[in-house]
């Protein structure tokens, strides 16, 4: 059974530029450094988002909104039989803005069951550090 949508919000501050950081979110080799062992990613509107993260789990969607070094904005979920959440069926959106030396990534999990939000909470917080570490060098 879903219940209501819930949001899973986190920042991390990044010693790089935002130009930087926003290759780590529509580079797929970048990305694949921080996140996944396999990475397609097609970042224009409608195109395709699928990140590999172990050979097990796999998430996809689509790409919603890509403004350069600002902003990227991906349906997400998982595949597979049953998944609690399938491909698309929630949003993940990416803010970067200018911070002295560096960048404040804000991230927004939107329309996720109530019972997955602690395990994508989770996952972002295992994520987020990942890519500071690989966008800062």
């Amino acid at each position: 059974m879903v219940t209501k949508s819930e949001i899973v919000e986190k920042e991390v501050r990044i010693a790089a530029q935002p130009e930087t950081v926003f290759s780590y979110f529509t580079d797929a080799e970048k990305m694949q450094m921080w996140m996944g062992q396999q990475v397609t990613l097609d970042p224009r509107p409608g195109g395709t988002y699928r990140v590999d993260i172990n050979g097990q789990h796999i998430a996809a969607g689509e790409f919603v909104e890509v403004v350069p070094h600002t902003r990227v904005v991906f349906t997400f979920g998982w595949e597979g039989d049953g998944a609690p959440i399938p491909p698309g069926s929630s949003t993940v959106e990416i803010t970067l803005t200018p911070d002295g030396d560096g960048t404040l990534v804000r991230l927004r999990h939107s329309d996720l069951p109530s019972e997955m939000q602690e395990v994508h909470a989770e996952g972002w917080d295992n994520y987020m550090p990942r890519l500071a570490m690989a966008a800062a060098g």
